[in-house]
């Protein structure tokens, strides 16, 4: 049954604090070997008065000094501390009258260690052993009663009450058997010849010899003697010393002599010859040192390591030819050499860790063992500087690696820290560990535009859908915090939502137009986009997009005076007695575009009289090139062509109709003006007829019907209500460009024109310019009064 004590060594318990870390107390157990896995040793929760919740949150571990095996574990749930491997006293301790196995509780956040001392206790679990299967001992007849041979011992693994408590010899006539105890308590056992030998009555004598040990249940060991009657050899081999000691560095090399027994006999011949060998040397031992059987030199024949055994004991036998044998002891010390490096172990690690931690956050522990002893034994350890770590000692030969600054993933996303540890030997030793950290993003960054403002720029009548520009921001976190997602922010072009003329694609950026635009209704706008990322919470920045619209000549220029109303004609009278650049009349239109687009370029196409009239190319005014004469035709007719100056060019034409006359009394003469160019030109059709007459007889049939219809026509003149040039009239979108389009008002006038008595004259004001052609009236005229005049005329059109 498993049972185990609890000491508390109160009596050396003081309080300390090493950093952050009290000093711990040591908790001591008594636990019989063999045991099976599971075993409950003890409760030390209970005996640390330790919260069970603890060792789960803080990680509770059993380790050892010498990070060796791991013979116990603890119970996180019960607290309890239990057998995790097979622990065998014999393995750990050999023949140690205490066996103590030194293991340790760590917990971490924070670091705090206990050492626990468990006293393995020996139980009878091995037999006595004789070193060999049999005893061979040769006597001489001449040997006296009372003659003792020495028959060695045997060997238990065990300690204590259960190892070798004595030895029984099989019942015989001549030998009965000493017990004796060495000075360390081994009890050995001798030979005693109790009745003289006969060699001719008896040559050999065989027995039996069994050894016994104290445990419950006991054990015993047997082997057989045999007894060889020889004639007398009445002197052993003696040792010059009973001890011989030697001190040896560790890592000698092999074949190294170490030390010479000898042993001498007093006996001459066979019997003085003496052959020496270790007695019961265990197999490492045997297998570290040599013993010439003959010269007594102890050699090196394996590894010796100081850090496996400092120190070996070993049994000399001297025996000389007939079977005499003495014994001495063999004491070899090995001293240390700095010849292991330190060993770095990490215990503890968090990774990855987050770049927000603040400065002084332990991640790592970092425990630091070397093999050797005293000085060789201590430890500097260290990492690079030029890394936000460092190393902070703890309890005993433990580091915790702590933050020192703040982290930046963006900056620096893995760190590679090289951990250095130096022992205090000569010449010192060094081993040194990379740790990789990994540091994990947050999201701390938000979007960044590459530029502050976009502008874009599309020209008008766009196709929907088309492509404005492509706005890009960064976002230099990881993964789902680094991916930037756009859309636009609420907001009004015009009255409608931003979003009725733009849409932006949330993956790459790409601003599309949703509308065509119209640079007449809008010639720029802005909006605003958003870049957000998918951290969370998610971090967003913002930047204005300026769309910019350009210009096409999609517009021709729209006459505005002379216009056609209807049936209504505009008609202007000329004064007969009007000089050379006298202004007469003036063409105002405007062109919906802008720039370029809308300079207005004026042109006279056909005119009645192409001497008489001049147009200026940029203001539109018509004025007289010359004097008018009385030769001149009272009736002028102008078409007057206003083209931009767009690619291509857009145009507009209009007629201009002008009456040479100083009163109104002399337009019924325009009858028969109108009547004579009628015969004239069936004067040309007459001419046409005969010339084709012969060859197309049909087609002078149609020229002559067509003009005896020509004839009926009759010329009137129809007066309507008054037309009135429009002083100030411009269209919404007109392109208020100086002289391309727009009358100037210096050259505003009216002109009237009274209906009724066809000897109304006509009534001139004063004009507001110097070469403006005076008039204070209104010509009114009816469709019909002018039909007559200037036929079946369209007043405007457009190119």
């Amino acid at each position: 049954m498993a049972y185990s004590t609890f000491l508390l060594h109160i009596y050396g318990l003081a309080l300390f604090f090493l950093g952050s870390h009290p000093v711990n107390g040591d908790v001591s157990y008594s636990f019989p070997e063999e045991m099976k896995r599971g075993s409950v040793i003890g409760n030390i929760a209970k005996d640390l008065g330790l919260d069970l919740g603890v060792l789960s949150a803080r990680n509770a571990r059993i380790d050892t000094e010498d990070n060796g095996v791991k013979y116990c574990s603890v119970n996180l749930n019960t607290g309890d501390l239990v057998v995790q491997e097979r622990i065998d006293r014999e393995g750990l301790c050999a023949k140690k009258a205490s066996c103590v196995l030194k293991q340790e509780l760590v917990l971490e956040n924070p670091l705090e260690l206990h050492r626990i001392n468990i006293r393995v206790q020996d139980i009878n679990d091995n037999s006595p052993q004789f070193k060999e299967d049999s005893l061979v001992i040769e006597i001489r007849e001449s040997a006296d009663k009372d003659a003792r041979f020495l028959l060695g011992e045997a060997h238990d693994g065990d300690i204590g009450e259960n190892a070798v408590q004595g030895y029984s010899l099989q019942q015989n006539e001549h030998f009965k058997l000493n017990v004796n105890t060495k000075a360390g308590g081994r009890k050995y056992c001798e030979l005693v010849l109790d009745k003289e030998l006969d060699r001719e009555d008896k040559k050999e004598i065989t027995m039996l010899l069994t050894a016994f040990d104290g445990g419950s249940p006991q054990r015993s060991g047997t082997v057989v003697i045999h007894v060889t009657v020889l004639d007398a050899n009445d002197n052993a081999p003696v040792f010059s010393q009973t001890v011989f000691e030697a001190t040896l560095p560790e890592n000698c090399p092999i074949d190294i002599l170490v030390i010479t027994v000898s042993a001498t006999d007093a006996d001459d011949g066979l019997n003085s010859e003496i052959t020496y060998a270790f007695d019961h040397v265990s197999d490492e031992d045997s297998n570290v040192f040599s013993l010439h059987p003959k010269t007594g030199e102890v050699r090196i024949a394996g590894a010796v390591d100081y850090e496996k055994v400092s120190s070996y004991e070993m049994q000399i036998s001297a025996k000389d030819g007939l079977g005499l044998v003495s014994y001495a002891t063999l004491i070899i010390e090995i001293t240390d050499l700095n010849d292991n490096a330190p060993v770095i172990y990490l215990k503890s690690l968090s990774n990855p860790i987050p770049e927000n931690v603040s400065p002084g956050t332990e991640v790592g522990i970092v425990n630091v063992q070397d093999k050797d002893s005293e000085n060789n034994k201590q430890v500097h350890c260290s990492i690079q500087q030029n890394v936000p770590f460092k190393l902070v000692p703890s309890i005993k030969n433990y580091y915790s690696l702590v933050t020192t600054g703040q982290l930046d993933r963006e900056l620096v996303s893995d760190y590679n820290i090289t951990i250095s540890a130096t022992d205090e030997g000569s010449p010192p030793l060094s081993s040194s560990k990379t740790v990789q950290l990994s540091v994990a993003d947050i999201n701390d960054n938000p979007p960044v535009f590459e530029e502050q403002s976009y502008s874009a720029y599309v020209t008008e009548n766009n196709k929907p859908g088309s492509t404005l520009c492509s706005v890009t921001a960064r976002d230099p976190d990881w993964r789902q915090n680094g991916t930037v997602i756009y859309s636009l922010l609420p907001g009004e072009v015009n009255g409608a939502p931003v979003s009725s003329y733009v849409s932006v694609n949330g993956d790459t950026g790409v601003i599309h137009a949703v509308r065509s635009f119209d640079y007449e209704q809008l010639r720029n706008f802005k909006v605003q986009v958003m870049a957000r990322d998918n951290g969370s919470p998610p971090l967003s920045s913002n930047v204005t997009v300026s769309v910019f619209i350009s210009d096409v000549n999609d517009n021709s220029p729209q006459i505005l005076y002379p216009a056609l109303e209807g049936n209504s004609f505009m008609t202007e009278l000329v004064p007969k007695a009007a000089h050379g650049g006298s202004l007469v009349s003036k063409v105002i239109a405007v062109d919906a575009d802008s720039g370029q687009n809308a300079w207005l370029s004026y042109h006279i196409v056909t005119s009645t009289d192409p001497g008489l009239f001049s147009i200026d190319v940029h203001s539109g005014e018509i004025r007289t090139q010359r004097d008018i004469s009385e030769s001149d035709s009272m009736k002028q007719n102008l078409i007057v062509a206003v083209k931009d100056n767009g690619q291509p060019s857009l145009s507009a034409t209009c007629s201009m109709y002008l009456i040479i006359s100083d009163n109104l009394a002399e337009v019924t003469e325009l009858k028969d003006i109108s009547y004579d160019e009628k015969n004239s030109k069936l004067t040309s059709y007459l001419i046409i007829a005969l010339v084709s007459v012969s060859t197309f007889f049909l087609t002078f049939i149609i020229i002559i019907l067509g003009v005896r219809f020509c004839r009926r026509r009759k010329p009137r003149l129809l007066f309507d209500g008054a037309v009135a040039i429009p002083s100030a009239y411009l269209p919404p979108n007109y392109a208020d460009v100086d002289g391309t389009g727009t009358l100037r008002s210096t050259y505003n006038y009216d002109a009237y024109l009274t209906t009724g008595s066809r000897t109304s004259d006509f009534k001139f004001v004063t004009s507001y310019n110097d070469n403006t052609l005076p008039a204070d009236q209104t010509l009114r005229k009816s469709p019909s009064d002018f039909a007559e005049v200037f036929g079946d005329l369209e007043g405007c059109s457009e190119v």
